[in-house]
């Protein structure tokens, strides 16, 4: 039977039966409301939600366990140095943009950010999308005032609406249906393109943007995707059969798990495995608002068996740290626990030296990742956000010399990015000001790297040379 435990005025499903687990005998998906739970929204109609929320939970999940397992294999070879993780897209997803134009967009320009990467650092790499999820957004305030008006802030399209007006700005449970549909119809296409040799190594001309065949980074891309068909061609006629690793490859989807009663719906006790996994997504991350030790979304993040990330930004001590990675992953599991960095050019060489000797001296296995975006956002003189590309690249580039002064490895990179022709983050090969802001400026909530400036970053990863221009490393 199911009933309900009241949480900041709604309430949410629980099921008695999965309070059992052997790992976890204190923990179950809804034990996360014993404790505050902050970047919460408020639904006006308590019934409305628990109703939505039962019919959630009766939905098959959108990612199975078997794929979960594999990427966190994934995630501990690149811990050991063995691999390296690419993680990029959206910002914040938008319903109106689900559609088969910008998913294939987005997978286009992480393959071919993927494939630059192989080819500089040979070694695989591991492939994941903001996307099919990231429907949820933390705000610094509760409310937003314009002229004289004060209404709830926009949190993202799967609480309620980016129109500044009352009845858009209240939080709408039907949002939680209309977010799993549009997370399950870019799972589906995403693996469909895929499965159906979209991502063939033996065809990159597929991933062309056509917007960008003027630029030199084009240019430098076409010589890399021809020095891999080659060889690629020279292995198969050696060996005599074709190299079928290379025809596909695996690709997963990222989000903040930050609205805890859409996690917890989609959170499943499987008999096979003996454990709890959040199977929205493949790969859940906790954002530095919602990190305290004893908040809702460390008690559930704790519990659930998927590889999951933390934000770590300057505010967090070594102490908080800590304690953090030893109630995360008190088992130390490879590839279980992620910890991406986002300091701020201005802050790094202070702040990434001292979190890297804190994890060490707890023995803990994590797998270090660079967030060289939002420590890195700025708000020009006319009020729009952006983020300076060079700002970008000098966070980034004193990450890889931080780790390697001190012995450890920097396994991926986290981006906010498009394939889309924005002009969001200024810099880069075109040379962007504030003034080339308004020209595309599409972001609802932080601005993205175009295609170009995602590019020239890979390539600086990878050891290529952009345009008058210096390798990363």
């Amino acid at each position: 039977m199911l009933y309900t435990i009241l949480h900041r005025g709604n309430t949410v499903w629980h099921d008695p039966k999965m309070s059992r687990s052997p790992s976890h005998q204190s923990w179950h998906p809804a034990s996360w409301q014993g404790r505050v739970a902050g970047q919460q929204p408020t639904y006006p109609d308590p019934a409305a939600f628990d109703r939505t929320l039962a019919s959630l939970g009766r939905l098959p999940p959108l990612v199975t366990s078997w794929e979960v397992e594999r990427l966190k294999g994934m995630v501990a070879a690149a811990q050991r140095g063995e691999a390296f993780v690419l993680q990029g897209g959206d910002c914040a997803e938008s319903f109106d943009e689900c559609s088969s134009e910008n998913v294939v967009q987005k997978l286009k320009i992480l393959l071919q950010m993927s494939v630059v990467l192989l080819y500089g650092m040979k070694k695989p790499i591991v492939r994941v999308g903001r996307m099919a999820g990231q429907y949820a957004k933390p705000r610094s305030a509760d409310t937003e005032t314009r002229e004289g008006q004060t209404l709830p802030s926009y949190r993202g399209d799967l609480v309620n609406r980016s129109a500044f007006s009352t009845g858009d700005r209240v939080p709408d449970p039907e949002l939680m249906l209309r977010g799993y549909e549009r997370a399950a119809l870019t799972l589906n296409f995403v693996r469909a393109l895929v499965d159906g040799g979209f991502a063939d190594l033996h065809h990159p001309e597929n991933w062309n943007l056509d917007w960008v065949q003027h630029s030199p980074l084009a240019r430098e891309y076409q010589e890399v995707t021809r020095s891999i068909t080659n060889a690629l061609e020279f292995m198969e006629t050696v060996s005599g059969r074709p190299l079928h690793h290379s025809r596909r490859v695996d690709f997963y989807c990222s989000h903040e798990g930050l609205h805890l009663p859409y996690e917890q719906a989609q959170t499943r006790f499987l008999e096979h495995r003996q454990r709890w996994y959040n199977l929205s997504t493949h790969w859940p991350w906790i954002g530095m608002r919602t990190a305290e030790l004893d908040g809702a979304h460390v008690e559930f993040f704790r519990g659930i068996s998927n590889p999951v990330s933390v934000k770590v930004g300057t505010g967090m001590s070594d102490e908080w740290l800590q304690e953090l990675v030893q109630v995360l992953n008190p088992q130390n599991e490879p590839g279980r626990l992620s910890l991406i960095t986002r300091f701020g050019a201005g802050n790094i060489e202070e702040h990434l030296p001292r979190v890297i000797r804190a994890v060490r001296a707890v023995g803990a296995n994590v797998l270090w990742v660079c967030d060289p975006m939002h420590g890195n956002t700025e708000t020009t003189a006319e009020g729009m956000k952006t983020r300076r590309f060079d700002n970008i690249i000098a966070e980034l580039e004193a990450a890889f010399r931080v780790h390697q002064e001190q012995g450890s490895y920097l396994g991926g990179v986290h981006l906010e990015l498009t394939g889309d022709d924005v002009t969001e983050c200024t810099g880069g090969a075109r040379g962007l000001t504030d003034g080339d802001l308004a020209r595309a400026y599409k972001t609802q909530v932080d601005p993205r790297l175009n295609y170009e400036q995602a590019m020239e970053i890979a390539m600086r990863i990878a050891g290529r040379r952009p345009p008058s221009a210096p390798p990363l490393a």
